[in-house]
C-alpha cells in the first residue's frame, strides 16, 4: 500500500516558499523578485535550481517574466493558481511536445467549425492580425499577433466549449513554450514561413474551404512542433 517517499528536488523546495510568502503577504502582488543570482545567494542553491523553480511558477500563473525588467509576482493570479490544465501540467510533468499535440488536436477542429461559421466581421478583424505582422519587426510583437490570430478563429467557431479549452491551455502555451517561439520567429526565413502559412489559413476561411482549412492549420503547427525540436536541441 505504502511506497517510498522521493525526496524533493530544490526548485519545488523553491517553489514552496515563494508560494508561501505570498500566501503570507512577505511577497505582494505586483512585487518584482530578486535576480536569479540573488535568489540563489540567499536561497543557498544553485542558479539552475531557481531557473527551474521560477520557470514552473510562471506555468502556474503565480509570476511573470518580463524582458529587461525581470520577474514579477503577477497582480492578478487567484483564478490562474485554480486553472486545472496548469496543474495537471506540474502533477503529470507534461512536455511543450504534449501541449502541441493538443492544439493540433483542438485547433484542427476549431478551424473545420470557423470554416463553415466565420462571418465577415471576423475575416476583417483576422485579416487585419494578418497586416499588422507583415509590417512587424518585434519578435515580442509578432508572437502576440500569432497568439491573437489562433484566439480569433477559436471565437470564430462559435463553440464556446472549444474556446474555452484553447484559453485555458493558451497560459501554458505562452508560459512554457515562449522562448522557444521566438526562436523560431527571430529568424527571418521562419517569420515568412509563418506568415504564409497563417495567410494559406485566412484564405481557406475566407473561402469557407472546411478541408482546405484543416490541411493550412495541420501544416502551420507541425511546422512550428518540429521547428521546436530542432530548436530543443541546439
Amino acid at each position: 500500500m505504502f511506497t517510498p517517499i522521493k525526496q524533493t528536488s530544490i526548485s519545488k523546495k523553491v517553489i514552496a516558499q515563494i508560494k508561501e510568502m505570498v500566501s503570507e503577504g512577505s511577497l505582494q502582488k505586483g512585487d518584482k523578485l530578486p535576480s536569479e543570482r540573488k535568489m540563489a545567494e540567499k536561497l543557498q542553491v544553485s542558479r539552475t535550481s531557481v531557473r527551474e523553480a521560477l520557470k514552473e511558477l510562471e506555468i502556474m500563473g503565480l509570476i511573470e517574466s518580463r524582458q529587461g525588467e525581470g520577474n514579477f509576482i503577477k497582480s492578478n493570479f487567484e483564478d490562474i493558481l485554480l486553472d486545472p490544465f496548469s496543474t495537471i501540467f506540474l502533477i503529470k510533468e507534461s512536455n511543450a511536445q504534449e501541449i502541441l499535440e493538443l492544439r493540433h488536436v483542438i485547433e484542427k477542429g476549431s478551424v473545420a467549425l470557423a470554416a463553415e461559421r466565420i462571418v465577415d466581421e471576423e475575416l476583417e478583424e483576422i485579416e487585419k492580425i494578418l497586416d499588422t505582422a507583415k509590417t512587424s519587426n518585434s519578435e515580442d510583437e509578432l508572437v502576440k499577433l500569432d497568439v491573437m490570430f489562433h484566439y480569433k478563429i477559436a471565437q470564430s467557431s462559435k463553440n464556446f466549449l472549444l474556446q474555452s479549452i484553447l484559453n485555458a491551455v493558451s497560459s501554458l502555451i505562452e508560459a512554457s513554450i515562449k522562448d522557444t517561439r521566438k526562436n523560431i520567429l527571430i529568424k527571418e526565413k521562419h517569420k515568412e514561413i509563418i506568415k504564409q502559412q497563417h495567410n494559406n489559413i485566412y484564405e481557406a476561411l475566407k473561402n469557407k474551404d472546411i478541408k482546405a482549412a484543416e490541411k493550412a492549420m495541420s501544416d502551420h503547427l507541425e511546422f512550428v512542433n518540429n521547428e521546436m525540436k530542432k530548436s530543443i536541441k541546439n
